[in-house]
């Protein structure tokens, strides 16, 4: 089922997970909200959610995985909310289209260890992980700023420890008023890496998905 926007773009129903392309090969979960004439409504990602985190005039992709394909929809943010929960207005910028790129879809959970010129050892929660980046959850009070280059040691599944070293993109304070501060970095994982990466992710949600049929059948 989907719904109009325009006489050019079409929406799923209101509720569908979404992605949020906001760098190159990191994507954000978010959720359709709302839909209006000419623009739409997302849930702002919550590791980078505020009044400040992106400016009005923005683009960047959103998609959308129906099954057997991917939709992607090129945007402009149009407004953005002024207080919790934060919601993104956005306004298309193209007709969606059809993608055969592979998008990179975020998964995972286990702990994770942050190396630093300065630091050898912060501990972290792993949140998410894909091909482009990971996000994870730290409560030490280390300094750590976007930009920093930082290497992250952390276990996939049975595939053994590996070390992804990239940038990170932003560090911020806990949604919700938990503690800690959420971290996202981004890499670039060569081929070998990315299929470890890939088939880790596809594991986990295969699991998750158990664990869910588990929970409605009790």
């Amino acid at each position: 089922m989907i719904v109009s926007v325009s006489a050019t773009t079409e929406l799923p129903v209101v509720g569908t997970p979404l992605f949020l392309v906001l760098g190159e090969g990191v994507s954000f979960r978010s959720r359709l909200e709302s839909v209006d004439a000419d623009t739409f409504t997302v849930a702002a990602p919550l590791e980078i959610a505020g009044p400040a985190a992106l400016a009005p005039g923005d683009q960047f992709e959103v998609f959308w995985a129906p099954p057997r394909t991917r939709i992607v929809l090129p945007a402009r943010l149009v407004a953005i909310s002024g207080e919790a929960p934060f919601r993104w207005t956005l306004a298309p910028t193209e007709a969606p289209r059809q993608s055969n790129r592979r998008e990179y879809v975020r998964g995972g959970d286990g702990a994770v260890r942050l190396v630093t010129e300065a630091n050898d050892g912060i501990e972290g929660a792993l949140l998410d992980i894909s091909e482009g980046g990971l996000r994870c959850w730290i409560d030490e009070p280390a300094e750590l700023a976007p930009g920093d280059q930082l290497t992250a040691r952390l276990a996939l599944g049975t595939s053994g420890e590996v070390e992804l070293s990239g940038t990170i993109l932003t560090v911020r304070d806990a949604p919700h008023g938990d503690p800690g501060r959420h971290l996202v970095l981004t890499f670039d994982a060569e081929d070998i890496l990315a299929q470890m990466i890939r088939l880790y992710v596809l594991t986990w949600e295969i699991n998750e998905r158990r664990l869910r049929e588990v929970e409605v059948v009790a």
